[in-house]
């Protein structure tokens, strides 16, 4: 199960992510992405309270990477030990911006 929290701040966008980011609620997120980036020049993926990700979850990631390419920059926060693995073995840490 994922929550996905979104929260509008003039041009910057947040989605704070709880639980598993994976083949069964990618979809979710993935729409919620493509529906909210209209005039936003920041998107911040909060990862406080993410515990997994699986491939289908980098892939809605690399998917926001690229439209934000577009309109501005992305950036993912608050990444646990266990996530940052994940982003290290698939090369993800070279792909994101990660604070």
């Amino acid at each position: 199960m994922l929550n996905i929290t979104k929260d509008l701040n003039g041009t910057e966008l947040s989605f704070a992510l709880e639980g598993r980011l994976d083949t069964v609620t990618a979809p979710q997120l993935e729409s919620e992405v493509k529906s909210s980036v209209d005039g936003v020049d920041k998107m911040v993926v909060d990862c406080a309270k993410l515990e997994y990700i699986s491939s289908a979850g980098l892939r809605v990631l690399l998917l926001a990477q690229k439209i934000m390419n577009e309109k501005g920059s992305l950036v993912v926060r608050n990444v646990s030990e266990e996530v940052m693995e994940i982003f290290e073995v698939t090369g993800f840490v070279d792909i994101l911006t990660i604070e």
